[in-house]
């Protein structure tokens, strides 16, 4: 099975640029609705390319590739969507997960050129919460020369996350070709060690926004759940593939690190938010990113909002 590592990344966005397959990256505007107390926007990081092998890679193959056909993606490689959410709730203007930075991808890492072009000043940023530690949502903590993009922030971290990657397991338990994932972590979380809190689910970083465990993906994945309406769950990398995830969440998939939680956790959440009808935003979904989740026949199905 092919492995999800930032050398086979990078070589996938390296022969999509020389085959033109990749268009530049275009800048989009924030996404912006109000949830009960709360006012989220989307923004986008950009896109990864990756290759479609990654894609429903436990799957049986012909149901695979009519999957992936319907998603329009039967190519050798597919864009992966990096939505990042922002909350404003009082005076705080919250980040949940921040981007690749300028050391994954050329087509990921535009965070912060949106932001600006959105008119948001990154020093008025109050909390970054993190869903996990890969590369795409915690290494644009700081910039090229390592200082943070966020100086004003207090950094909001799964202890069960922290724990992983900076343990023994990390290095065991991913192979070899990972080791930059390990690095990259230690890296970002360096530098925000002396402005960093802990968190385990149930906890609530501000009033109506709680912490509620989804482990699979990495060991201590984390999603955010906002108070209001009927509910808003910011899902991170739980539910990934606007067709695969909610089709079948039972197959196994390359990036998860524990791929048997990682399907039992999004047939979990996946129950929960079609039996709350609450808001989804998944940080691959195709921009924004933002729909519900219904039921349909044996499994569920993913509308995304007009």
């Amino acid at each position: 099975m092919t492995e999800l590592t930032r050398r086979s990344l990078l070589a996938a966005t390296a022969a999509g640029f020389a085959a033109r397959a990749v268009p530049a990256f275009a800048a989009a505007p924030p996404y912006t609705f109000k949830h009960g107390a709360f006012e989220v926007s989307v923004v986008s990081d950009g896109h990864l390319v990756l290759p479609t092998s990654f894609l429903g890679a436990g799957g049986p193959p012909e149901e695979r590739a009519a999957l992936l056909k319907a998603a329009g993606q039967s190519g050798e490689q597919y864009q992966s969507p990096t939505n990042i959410t922002l909350i404003r709730s009082g005076s705080d203007l919250i980040l949940v997960d921040i981007g690749s930075g300028d050391r994954f991808m050329p087509t990921a890492g535009k965070l912060g050129d949106n932001l600006k072009a959105a008119g948001i000043d990154r020093g008025k940023i109050t909390k970054v919460i993190f869903t996990h530690g890969h590369p795409d949502h915690l290494w644009g903590a700081v910039d090229d020369l390592d200082d943070l993009v966020t100086p004003n922030a207090t950094f909001y971290v799964a202890a069960r996350e922290w724990d992983f990657w900076h343990g023994e397991e990390a290095a065991r338990g991913l192979p070899a070709e990972r080791a930059g994932f390990i690095t990259g972590a230690r890296r970002n979380y360096a530098a925000i060690k002396d402005k960093v809190k802990m968190l385990k689910p149930g906890d609530e970083p501000v009033a109506g926004l709680q912490i509620v465990d989804t482990p699979g993906h990495t060991q201590g994945h984390i999603a955010l759940a906002l108070a209001g309406g009927d509910g808003l769950i910011v899902g991170g990398d739980v539910l990934t593939h606007p067709l695969i995830s909610f089709q079948h969440p039972e197959w196994k998939t390359v990036a998860d690190h524990v791929p048997d939680q990682g399907a039992q956790t999004r047939r979990k959440l996946l129950d929960r938010l079609a039996t709350d009808k609450s808001k989804l935003i998944g940080f691959h979904l195709p921009y924004p990113g933002v729909g519900i989740v219904e039921r349909k026949d044996s499994a569920w199905r993913f509308v995304a909002a007009p």
